[in-house]
């Protein structure tokens, strides 16, 4: 049963840049500097806090709290989201049920990274030799040999990746926050055309690393309303699945967690695939997108290119998609790229989407990846549901 006592009362975002030489401590005082002037809190009112891990900070286990000392709260709830992607939706939920734990009344969520400036991360996997191999070069290898999997096991129109391409890129121009690399029309023609880099992965299949932040305010209803916020969406349903079939030593790499937790998302949300009004999901590479497509229920697995196909994806269309652009498009501010996603989806419930606003955006499916191992499918799924 989906529940409506809590809300996302307000957020921010800053805009997205490359080598800004900023810190991530820098980047979330802007943050949560917008996040006070859109909402008019007093940030006293701030009584607990979420933060995402950076990699530009990774190898700091503290930055939590010292987090609470560069924006100067004093939080009675703390949490730190070691879950990538996943780190923002999933600091949503863990806020809201410490508000209802009367651990604390008003938590801000804050998600901020400057992997382009400064990189410190060190996956040290548990496994090295298997998990992060020498020579794999990161995340778009990884991705190859899933693309290569389902390729094998369904076949797969490139032109869908395209399209996915293309249209996230048609939505990044309206959005003043998108890295200005991106703020250039693509054609299908351009992106058939771009070089592999991970065979069969091309470079337009692919996030750019960039520097970010962005912050959302999570109180119960009852409280927002206290202090005169006008503007909330209702998080009614969340989900979460961490080593999805990390039993199965041989796992099928194209099964993902989503697989198990979308159902679950929509189900607790009383919701059909065909009720979803927009989709904003984590989308570092195309075809992660087309496989939640799958995932979700808008499409039998295997079928996600022909569903991409004949679906119209824009921001006027049937299932609008990624419409700030996502992180391919926008640009991917580190770890703290799972928020861009949720401040679209929240700017577009809020009715401030500009020239790319959603009609009738009653509802919003967000979801997460967290983490990219070797020879598995991805770490950790996370899907949240927003509701007007």
């Amino acid at each position: 049963m989906k529940k409506r006592d809590m809300v996302i009362a307000g957020y921010a975002e800053t805009p997205v840049g490359f080598k800004t030489g900023r810190s991530a401590y820098d980047l979330a005082g802007e943050a949560l500097d917008q996040l006070l002037e859109r909402t008019g809190i007093d940030k006293g009112e701030i009584d607990g806090l979420s933060v995402t891990t950076a990699l530009s900070e990774a190898q700091n286990p503290f930055f939590a709290v010292y987090m609470t000392e560069a924006l100067g709260l004093t939080p009675s709830w703390l949490n730190y989201g070691g879950m990538g992607g996943c780190s923002a939706t999933g600091g949503v939920a863990r806020a809201m049920s410490a508000i209802r734990d009367g651990m604390c009344s008003l938590a801000v969520v804050m998600s901020a990274d400057a992997p382009s400036t400064d990189w410190r991360s060190n996956y040290g996997a548990y496994r090295g030799e298997f998990q992060d191999p020498p020579g794999v070069q990161g995340p778009p290898a990884s991705f190859g040999l899933l693309m290569s999997r389902y390729i094998h096991q369904y076949g797969l129109d490139p032109r869908a990746l395209g399209k996915i391409a293309v249209t996230q890129r048609a939505h990044a121009l309206h959005n003043p926050n998108a890295l200005k690399k991106f703020q250039k029309p693509l054609s299908m023609e351009e992106y058939m055309d771009s070089r592999v880099i991970a065979d069969p992965l091309r470079v337009l299949d692919s996030v750019m690393f960039c520097d970010g932040a962005n912050a959302f305010i999570v109180t119960s209803e009852a409280n927002a309303r206290r202090l005169g916020l006008k503007n909330m969406v209702y998080p009614v349903a969340y989900g979460e699945v961490t080593n999805f079939n990390g039993a199965d030593p041989l796992a099928d790499i194209t099964h993902t967690g989503f697989s198990k937790i979308g159902p679950e998302v929509l189900r607790k949300a009383e919701l059909a695939p065909k009720d979803v009004r927009m989709f904003q999901p984590y989308d570092d590479f195309t075809i992660a997108v087309m496989m939640q497509f799958e995932a979700f229920g808008f499409c039998e697995r295997g079928e996600g290119a022909a569903y991409t196909l004949r679906t119209d994806l824009s921001f006027d269309g049937d299932l609008p998609l990624n419409t700030g652009g996502g992180q391919i498009s926008a640009g991917q501010p580190g770890l703290a790229s799972g928020g861009l996603n949720l401040a679209e989806a929240v700017r577009q419930m809020f009715g401030e989407g500009g020239s790319r606003q959603v009609k009738d955006a009653r509802n919003a499916l967000v979801t997460g990846i967290g983490v990219i191992p070797y020879g598995r499918n991805w770490g950790t799924s996370s899907a949240m549901v927003l509701e007007a």
